[in-house]
């Protein structure tokens, strides 16, 4: 897991929802090895496909919005890629509306774009999904709008081995006025949320995936440069 240091707290003052979504009370603990003997992921009720990393196909047509690849590694504290991990994403459409019934629906829904997928990392750690870049959606009453971002879930070989965090990206000004980024306590953790543009990977042509902007970003699960991760 991610260093405690490098974690938001349960409760953090600017985000709002921290103050109903955070334990109240001591945390219950199960009895070892209870949780670790169900299989996991669950995710799903067929094995990852060869399209369900690509959130742009499987509709009648294809989505609205900038196309982007967002690729990348999940590295271990030293450095090597982790095999075989479950990557599972959700994410706001174009125009900054989630699949959800707790989306309070002001943007319109795009019938192409379910905003979810799912992949395993290679032998070397890689993974690579094919999205659309979210909108930024109003935050709370009385906060910022929040930056465009994506959720990601890792899993390792059993359900007590899942992370959550999320991955922002360079440029946006909305980074520094968001709650729950501000809610990490190093800024050296807010920066490895940020997923960087990679010119070279972007070619400047046209079609298929080349129509695309690539942005890469690795996920690092302990250690010193451990990714920021979601206390559950």
């Amino acid at each position: 897991m991610a260093d405690l240091d490098a974690n938001p707290p349960y409760f953090h003052p600017g985000y709002i929802i921290s103050r109903t979504r955070g334990p109240q009370r001591p945390l219950v603990q199960l009895p070892r090895g209870w949780f670790r003997a169900l299989d996991g992921p669950t995710y799903g009720h067929f094995d990852v496909g060869p399209q369900d990393h690509d959130l742009t196909v499987g509709h009648a047509g294809p989505p609205q919005g900038q196309r982007l690849v967002l690729s990348g590694r999940v590295l271990d504290s030293d450095g090597r890629g982790v095999p075989n991990a479950l990557l599972e994403i959700w994410q706001a459409n174009a125009a900054g509306r989630y699949i959800d019934k707790a989306d309070p629906a002001f943007m319109p829904i795009d019938p192409n774009f379910t905003g979810a997928g799912r992949c395993l990392t290679d032998a070397q750690g890689n993974y690579r999904f094919v999205t659309i870049k979210p909108a930024a959606y109003a935050g709370p009453k009385g906060t910022m709008f929040r930056p465009a971002h994506i959720h990601f879930s890792l899993f390792g070989r059993t359900l007590s081995e899942r992370l959550i965090t999320q991955c922002y990206f360079d440029g946006d000004p909305l980074i520094e006025h968001d709650p729950i980024i501000d809610a990490i306590p190093d800024p050296r953790g807010r920066q490895r949320l940020v997923a960087v543009f990679d010119r070279d990977a972007t070619p400047l042509t046209s079609g298929g995936d080349t129509s695309a902007l690539s942005y890469t970003w690795d996920i690092v699960l302990r250690g010193d440069r451990a990714t920021p991760m979601l206390e559950h």
